[in-house]
């Protein structure tokens, strides 16, 4: 059925390329061309004046224009997934990601349209020579050996997570040389800031999260996370690679850790870490943490270095913050995969060729890149001493151009900025001397064979992970035996043998180490 679809789709796009082309250079109007990205949409008005700038290059280079859609973070994964399958032939470019996007389970569903070569090589030259030179095609190919999308192989960033939190609160905390380095101390930085700082949340966490697990995990256990299988927002399969072959295995289904951590979580939770209605809770926690009134904020080692600590130097002045990642006690770490960021066309799209063609442009045209990433010049950013900076009075908070291109970044058209940490490069060169290359980009697992069963899954996480999270099970133990039980009975051993049979073929021709 997949390839058949794949196979009529690439059909249908030979065929319909010219007509699409033809269509928008007949009427002389420039095509429309969509992009969905992640994220809230602004409303300061700083996007509309850059696209104001940005598509009359982009009429005249292809007589196209450019949109941005917005998925927003509310729901974000039942509405991303429902735009991807509705049919709506109004969206042209799709931001994707094979860790966090469900690239590969929407290529398989017909989301994305089959790009041949020379489809790519006619419409996006640039893109094909530069992907093609760091032979990076096979990342983004199905079993078929179709293309389905483009890897944002070009561009470094690390998108390991972690908490970010306040140097000067630990050093008060007795925390040695204020640098936390074992997960188990925020419990003392934690308990310091909700007996020191009244107003301030020790962690103002908001609803759907399981850092304070897979944190805690990551650190105390060498197996690494499956990143091509997600069932909701979760990542219930890990891989035991200490062995002759890897394993596939489970830190909720059969890790010891699991307990500790939940424990952990509940002792938080009775501390007053986080807010009681943490689940439910709307609210911008990070602007809480700017504002003095969080202790700690998680996510990733880049929104760190680049933003975090400017803003709170400048907002919160002798904060010191500082990160501590998770694996960091035992180096359980990986360098990020080429298609953490990658770029795909709408199988609906009435403009594939155009849809191309725009985003070799806004990839590869330095002053289109700049428009779409930075803004206009003198109003978005200015160049202080050839450092990215912004105009006297700019605050990310209410002036942030937001045009969330995550698919297509080049490290030569990234400039250092002002705002990025003095330290930035230390930090990175740190992580660079630990992590490891994660090893299963090219496993493609047979998920059409196990959908239903991890959708039953993901049922059975949604219920109680956030109660392990939030610490809100009154008995962990308990709690965790019953949350197995369940996920036996929803197939979940099923779907392991499943993924650990394509794990054994893909090891006939590949090495996990």
């Amino acid at each position: 059925m997949r390839k058949t679809i794949a196979a009529f789709a690439a059909l249908t796009l030979a065929l319909g390329t010219t007509t699409a082309c033809s269509d928008s250079e007949d009427s002389g109007k420039p095509a429309k061309i969509t992009m969905l990205v992640l994220g809230d949409k602004p409303s300061n008005g700083r996007l509309e004046a850059m696209l104001k700038v940005l598509n009359p290059r982009l009429t005249e280079q292809a007589n196209a224009t450019l949109e941005l859609h917005y998925i927003e973070w509310a729901d974000w994964q039942t509405q991303y997934n429902v735009q991807l399958l509705s049919g709506d032939s109004s969206m042209d470019l799709i931001t994707t990601a094979t860790d966090w996007l469900f690239a590969w389970e929407n290529a398989q569903k017909g989301a994305f349209l089959p790009l041949s070569d020379d489809i790519l090589k006619k419409n996006a030259p640039k893109t094909w020579a530069q992907v093609d030179a760091k032979g990076d095609w096979d990342l983004t190919k199905l079993d078929d050996g179709q293309i389905y999308f483009i890897p944002e192989d070009n561009y470094t960033q690390w998108t390991n997570h972690g908490f970010m939190y306040r140097g000067d609160w630990a050093k008060a905390a007795g925390i040695p040389d204020a640098t936390i380095t074992k997960f188990e101390q925020f419990t003392q930085y934690f308990t310091w800031v909700k007996k020191n700082k009244p107003k301030a949340y020790p962690w103002d966490v908001a609803k759907q999260n399981e850092a304070a697990l897979t944190g805690y995990l990551q650190g105390h256990s060498d197996w690494v996370t499956l990143q091509e299988v997600s069932t909701s927002s979760y990542y219930p399969f890990q891989v035991d690679n200490s062995g002759a072959a890897p394993k596939v295995t489970s830190w909720y289904y059969n890790s010891d850790q699991l307990l500790a951590a939940a424990t952990e979580a509940k002792q938080w939770n009775d501390l007053g870490v986080w807010r009681e209605d943490a689940l439910n809770y709307d609210g911008n926690t990070r602007e809480e943490m700017y504002a003095g009134l969080s202790g700690a904020e998680q996510h990733h080692t880049q929104t760190f270095v680049t933003q975090v600590v400017d803003t709170m130097t400048k907002k919160q002045p002798g904060s010191d913050p500082k990160m501590f990642y998770w694996g960091r006690e035992n180096g359980n770490v990986y360098r990020d995969i080429k298609t953490h960021g990658a770029m795909a066309v709408s199988a609906n799209s009435k403009h594939p060729d155009k849809a191309l063609q725009v985003y070799d442009l806004i990839r590869n045209d330095k002053t289109d890149y700049d428009l779409l990433n930075f803004g206009i010049e003198g109003t978005d950013y200015v160049l202080t001493g050839g450092k990215l900076d912004r105009p006297k009075g700019w605050d990310i908070s209410t002036d942030a151009l937001d045009s969330n291109f995550w698919a297509g970044r080049m490290d030569e058209f990234e400039p250092d900025k002002v705002t990025d940490a003095p330290n930035k490069a230390d930090i990175y060169k740190g992580l660079d001397s630990v992590a490891k290359v994660y090893p299963f980009s090219t496993l493609r697992v047979k998920k059409d064979q196990i959908d239903p069963t991890l959708t039953a899954v993901g049922g059975v996480l949604s219920q109680y992970i956030p109660q392990l999270q939030y610490g809100k099970a009154k008995d962990p133990a308990a709690t965790i035996a019953e949350m197995r039980k369940k996920l036996k009975d929803a197939g979940f051993e099923d779907a392991l043998k499943s993924i650990q049979a394509d794990m054994d073929e893909w090891s006939k021709t590949h090495k996990a180490k």
